[in-house]
């Protein structure tokens, strides 16, 4: 299996088995969306998609025990994993882009700025302003109030700014081989996540129920929601993942100069974080 300087891994029915998992979980979406059905699609995708990730990477763990890896197969890894956090940047990027677009160009233009006067005919009395609480079409309702910055947010922010510092005294445990130590801080960052979450849904509510921040809100409110929820879903992924590593850390698998599995949950938390803050700058205060 090892010829010394790259390994060759055998055969495997995984990715064949990932990709019709997930070609399930996306029919049954586009099922839903086009004819609101076949809602079951999707739940015995995703559960198809978690079951097909959780052997494969079972399967990986018993390579890296046995010593099947050697160093071009580590570069391999760290190549791979920071490439899937560039393509998460990319996903992010776009939703800020499309935030920026609609902030710096759509909304002015509707007040007629740079169109000729056709948008103030339409809808002569809207005045750009953001976030928008009086969208131009009247049909559409705008949220009562605006979710403060300064309240849930804030304290969500102090939650994920901590949890990066009480990861990185994690990883510097484990390097130093205090697992003790290592362990006790990913128990915190992982706490902390929780934490995040469960404040998340809290806002959520009272988005929802009192401020009238809602999907229909105009603008503010389907923008407010795709950004904050795709974050929270990579929070729960994050989460998920050093619930992993708290595991793989209990039972040995991790030693102070062979724990990339450790280091790269590491980078995809700290990368979730970065974005975090991010969306509490240009989604919550400016």
């Amino acid at each position: 299996m090892s010829g010394g300087s790259y390994y060759v891994p055998a055969s495997s029915k995984w990715p064949v088995l990932s990709g019709l998992a997930l070609g399930l979980f996306m029919i049954g979406t586009g099922v839903w969306l086009v004819f609101d059905r076949a809602g079951y699609l999707i739940a015995v995708g995703a559960l198809a998609i978690v079951t097909v990730m959780a052997l494969w990477f079972r399967d990986v763990i018993r390579e890296s025990r046995n010593g099947l890896y050697d160093e071009q197969m580590d570069r391999s890894f760290r190549w791979g994993m920071g490439w899937f956090i560039f393509s998460e940047v990319m996903f992010f990027a776009a939703f800020f882009g499309a935030l920026f677009y609609i902030r710096v160009f759509a909304v002015p233009w509707l007040d007629g700025e740079g169109a000729k006067g056709i948008s103030a005919l339409l809808w002569p009395d809207f005045v750009a302003s953001w976030p928008l609480m009086n969208p131009p079409d009247s049909s559409v309702a705008g949220p009562h109030e605006i979710v403060d910055p300064w309240q849930l947010p804030l304290v969500n922010t102090l939650f994920l700014v901590v949890s990066s510092i009480t990861l990185t005294l994690a990883h510097e445990g484990l390097k130093e081989g205090y697992r003790d130590s290592a362990r006790n801080c990913l128990v915190l960052t992982i706490v902390l996540g929780v934490c995040f979450l469960v404040v998340q849904g809290v806002e959520y509510y009272e988005a929802y129920h009192h401020l009238g921040v809602t999907l229909q809100a105009g603008i503010y409110g389907a923008t407010f929601f795709l950004l904050t929820g795709f974050h929270g879903a990579h929070v729960t992924v994050g989460a998920t993942i050093l619930i992993v590593m708290l595991w793989r850390l209990q039972k040995g698998h991790f030693t102070p100069d062979h724990h990339f599995g450790f280091e790269a949950a590491a980078w995809y938390w700290h990368f979730v974080d970065v974005v975090w803050v991010g969306l509490f700058l240009f989604v919550y205060v400016f």
